[in-house]
């Protein structure tokens, strides 16, 4: 998923995605651990989507706090 598309989320949207992420990250890791994970690769995709959308939560959420002190 590209920051581009991330940013076009809504709130909701990516409070959403950010579950279904740590839900998929937490499954990968399951797989991997009992040796059944067929792309190991995932793994770092998923944590990178995740990093993303975590970004652009806080820059959401810096936005909003320099709007309130002026």
């Amino acid at each position: 998923m590209k920051a581009t598309e991330i940013r076009e989320l809504s709130e909701s949207e990516l409070n959403d995605k950010l579950r279904d992420l740590k839900a998929d990250l937490f499954n990968l890791r399951f797989q991997h651990a009992i040796n059944q994970l067929d792309n190991p690769m995932r793994l770092h995709h998923v944590k990178k989507d995740i990093a993303r959308v975590l970004t652009v939560i806080r820059e959401r959420g810096a936005v909003a706090a320099k709007g309130r002190r002026s």
